[in-house]
């Protein structure tokens, strides 16, 4: 009983992290378009944040015209990956 409580709880802030990473994501790419002062400290903390996930979709053609869809598809995967840790948590116990 008090294992599944703990993995049910480690599930739970997982799940918050990639929730609030999913949102860096989204305010990154929502800065993203009004070219905003690259020595802001809140900026600057946005994009060291979100580099490593756009440095993986980077090599994926994700821009199609003007538009970069690379947010997106990180959203997507962060998605995926929630619900499967979720699914998976629930079959185990």
């Amino acid at each position: 009983m008090l294992g599944s409580s703990f993995l049910l709880s480690v599930i739970g802030v997982i799940q918050i992290l990639i929730n609030a990473y999913m949102w860096v994501i989204i305010i990154t790419a929502l800065i993203s378009w009004v070219n905003p002062d690259p020595y802001n400290p809140i900026v600057q903390i946005l994009y060291k944040l979100s580099a490593p996930a756009y440095r993986l979709v980077r090599f994926i053609p994700t821009r199609i015209g003007a538009i970069d869809l690379a947010p997106l598809i990180i959203i997507i995967v962060l998605q995926f990956i929630s619900i499967l840790i979720g699914n998976i948590a629930r079959l185990a116990l």
